[in-house]
């Protein structure tokens, strides 16, 4: 059965450096595993599902480290690239909301180093494949992802997330030019509505899921923070709300939704490209509803610190 198939998770690991306050001689940090993709990984083996995460980690230490929490959490490490290029930094400060800013380092580091040849290491069946962030459109990693999409989209079901990072690129056209890439070729497109409103301002949210549909996207679903989220499928739109929680922050809460919401779709059977395109209406509630459960819970603490599965509603 396809639940029983891992999904693959491709992008970066790095660390996320948050301060921790004043010292007599500068600031304290604290320095945690993440990356929008790891946490996906993560957060998909924390809710039960096998997931195997293709991404370049570096030697250094601080690569080690990322390397330990991988085999910490169960995440299968068949398909890492083990490399000698440094170990990405993303420095996190968060405003009064619990909202997240994000400063990178990560130049030629080694999350960027997934090459062509690599793509053998990867499982001959999978149930899904999910790419987003920034290691879709930084070379060479981005050629690398492309390709793998065009090789595996007739049989697994491929999940997209732009995750949009423009201190990693700037240029919101390169943005806009993966996403129209992906929407001809993925099944699963999410977005959050900070993202839509940079790529596509004064767009139409509706409007814009509905030309995705028809290119061939067979579910859009957009997050909208506190206010829940929007799913469309076959014409109809559904909402579901987001629990009202006291939030610690929001770091890793969209890497949670996606997670969560590709467990719930391989708990109701629907994780292959037939039976997505065929989900019922019940189904997409369900979906949603669980994903937003799952952020949800991951905002009460600090920093990508996703739920397991036994924190989270029986599905059916």
């Amino acid at each position: 059965m396809a639940a029983q198939l891992p999904i693959v998770v491709c992008g970066e690991s790095l660390l996320d450096v948050f301060d921790n306050g004043a010292t007599p001689a500068g600031l304290a940090l604290d320095a945690v595993v993440g990356g929008s993709p790891l946490n996906v990984a993560m957060g998909l083996v924390r809710m039960g599902q096998p997931a195997v995460f293709f991404g370049g980690v570096s030697r250094d230490f601080l690569g080690e480290r990322i390397l330990r929490s991988i085999r910490q959490e169960g995440i299968a490490e068949d398909a890492l690239v083990l490399c000698d290029a440094p170990t990405t930094l993303s420095l996190v400060g968060v405003d009064a909301q619990g909202v997240p800013s994000y400063r990178f380092y990560g130049h030629a580091a080694a999350d960027r180093q997934l090459l062509p040849e690599h793509l053998e290491r990867l499982p001959a069946q999978v149930a899904a494949i999910h790419l987003g962030s920034y290691a879709c459109v930084v070379p060479p990693v981005d050629a690398t992802l492309r390709q793998l999409v065009e090789q595996r989209r007739a049989d697994s079901v491929i999940a997209y997330d732009p995750n949009v990072r423009l201190n990693v690129e700037p240029d919101l056209g390169v943005w806009r030019q993966q996403v129209d890439w992906m929407a001809h070729r993925c099944d699963l497109l999410k977005l959050s509505d900070e993202d839509f409103e940079r790529l596509y301002p004064g767009v139409d949210p509706q409007a814009k899921a509905e030309e995705w549909l028809s290119l061939g996207v067979c579910l859009v679903m957009l997050t909208r923070g506190g206010s829940g989220a929007t799913a469309w499928k076959g014409g109809r739109r559904f909402d579901v709300p987001a629990p009202q929680v006291q939030v610690q922050d929001t770091v890793g809460a969209g890497d949670t939704f996606q997670a969560a919401c590709l467990v719930a779709l391989a708990e109701l059977g629907c994780l292959t490209p037939k039976a997505l395109a065929d989900i019922g209406p019940e189904q997409v509630r369900q979906v949603l509803q669980f994903g937003v459960t799952a952020a949800a819970i991951t905002c009460t603490r600090r920093g990508p610190d996703l739920p397991r599965r036994a924190e989270l509603p029986v599905l059916g």
